[in-house]
């Protein structure tokens, strides 16, 4: 769900909190060295100094060696592979020579190779980087002394109550002030609830250099045991999730703005057509329409797309077909056709439940013009018609059929611009 917005504001914070923990990892090597009696002012500021000279680094190679580089070594994949693994082991070995800790080196490595090659060397490092983390996580899980965490049981189900039900609300209520539709915030929120390896990577730094014990780092393992786990499961079901707590998430509107910032309902008045999704089928309908003079409104989960779609003749605003609270909000009395295109939904919902749930929302909210949904098996024609639809269509059966009319033609095609409405410029079929 990448290119989805909850996704990519999800990513986004992300990111910045692993800017932070980079940050909080030269103050933390800082402070360890501070805990040394013999060590003075001036190795602590040699170490701040000496982070932010990596950091200064890793900039000024992204910048201006990274991308020539790789490319160059591109054309050998097994050099840049073993220049990955290299950079890493000499970016490790700086930051532990430096006091920074092996860490914080391999991590500045990891951002330093973010070219456009970064997914290649991603994919091949895969396998290494999986059989790595096997020993990574052997390795804190011979330090769990389940004997000694009887104790700690009730702190370990308290702190992971908070991470999986507290992370997610602090997260809602955030994108709710902000102005974000509460299912955006709940599904950007569920990405956070659970600690990652950088919480191990953290506390495991922080027992290497005294400021807390195996205690605190059995502790912080059972707690990245239970909220990781069971956050897989509430992200990989995270929209069912939704609708079981939507009706318990109604408080949350009176935190956010009148009009939300991601999705611009207004923009659907006077439109004769919706099209929901984007992709090269439903773009090329909607292009299509809009230059045989309909008034065309594109919509779709995908930031990416709707960026696209505004750059042409189309105009395009962020929606997701499967949410009967965004659909309540489109102004549909004057629109003729509605027509949904998506195929596998991005969410986990199948094409098929998507499109009945999109029509059934629709009838339910008293829309009376007509619906069209695409699809590419015909068993699903009659539940579609079934439960509301006006139109199925089908575009790999109705292409075929467009391409025997061409066949049976004798070679004279009949394009778009021959019946195209005057001033209109046509386009191919």
């Amino acid at each position: 769900e990448v290119d989805t917005l909850h996704g990519r504001i999800a990513l986004g914070f992300l990111i910045v909190q692993d800017l932070v923990v980079v940050l909080a990892m030269i103050v933390l090597s800082a402070l360890g060295i501070g805990l040394d009696p013999e060590a003075g002012i001036g190795a602590i500021l040699w170490v701040m100094a000496a982070g932010l000279a990596m950091v200064v680094i890793v900039v000024l190679f992204i910048r201006y060696v990274a991308d020539p580089l790789t490319a160059r070594l591109a054309r050998a994949p097994e050099l840049l592979i073993g220049f990955a693994v290299g950079l890493a082991a000499a970016f490790a070995a700086a930051g532990d020579e430096l006091g920074l800790g092996k860490e914080l080196g391999g991590l500045l490595a990891g951002v330093s190779l973010a070219s456009p090659f970064r997914d290649a060397i991603s994919a091949r490092l895969a396998p290494l980087r999986d059989f790595l983390l096997l020993f990574f996580f052997v390795a804190l899980g011979a330090r769990l002394d389940l004997g000694a965490l009887g104790p700690d049981a009730l702190e370990a189900a308290v702190l992971s109550a908070f991470v999986l039900i507290g992370n997610p609300i602090i997260v809602l209520i955030i994108m709710q002030v902000l102005g974000y539709r509460r299912r955006t915030g709940f599904l950007a929120g569920l990405t956070v609830a659970q600690i990652s390896e950088f919480s191990l990577i953290f506390i495991a730094m922080g027992v290497t250099l005294g400021h807390v014990g195996n205690d605190t780092l059995g502790l912080v393992t059972l707690i990245g045991l239970i909220t990781i786990a069971t956050s897989t499961y509430m992200i990989t079901y995270s929209h069912e999730l939704y609708r079981f707590c939507e009706p318990m998430l109604g408080w949350s509107d009176r935190l956010g703005r009148a009009q939300p910032v991601d999705e611009d309902a207004a923009g659907a008045a006077g439109h004769d057509v919706v099209i929901f999704g984007l992709g090269r089928y439903g773009g090329a309908l909607g292009l299509r329409l809009a230059r045989r003079g309909w008034r065309v409104l594109g919509v779709d989960f995908s930031p990416a797309a709707v960026r696209h779609g505004r750059s042409g003749q189309i105009d395009t605003i962020y929606g997701d077909v499967t949410d009967p609270e965004f659909l309540a909000t489109l102004p549909l009395s004057s629109t003729r056709w509605v027509v949904s295109t998506i195929r596998e939904h991005h969410g986990g919902v199948h094409q098929a439940d998507a499109h009945r749930v999109f029509i059934q929302s629709l009838r339910e909210q008293g829309y009376r013009a007509r619906i069209a949904v695409t699809t590419a098996r015909d068993a699903d024609r009659a539940s579609f018609m079934n439960a509301g639809a006006d139109l199925v269509l089908e575009p790999f059966q109705d292409a075929a059929d467009r391409a025997v009319e061409l066949l049976e033609s004798d070679g004279r095609p009949v394009r778009l611009e021959d019946s195209a409405p005057e001033g209109q410029q046509g386009i191919d079929d």
